[in-house]
């Protein structure tokens, strides 16, 4: 799809399209963003962003899950039959 074409289809100016498309504009409403994604198909997702953990929190997240992994397995060794384990 041409520019021209798109900006017809949007009703805004093809200069505003070729800004968008070159990472050039200065503003882009909300509005028209949902529009332009509306008509390619797309849509606008918001969700809260994943903050960085601290290193505290990283071990103590793997720590975790270590422990689930650890019991996971405990459990699936614990429904085999003896003759089964080898």
């Amino acid at each position: 799809m041409t520019q021209a074409a798109l900006a017809k289809r949007l009703h805004m100016s093809r200069s505003t399209i070729s800004q968008l498309e070159n990472g050039v504009i200065s503003e882009l409403g909300v509005r028209k963003l949902a529009q332009i994604c509306d008509r390619l198909g797309l849509e606008v997702i918001v969700r809260q962003r994943n903050p960085r953990l601290t290193l505290h929190e990283t071990y103590a997240r793997n720590r975790q899950e270590r422990q689930t992994a650890f019991k996971e397995t405990d459990a699936t060794l614990a429904q085999l039959t003896p003759s089964s384990r080898g």
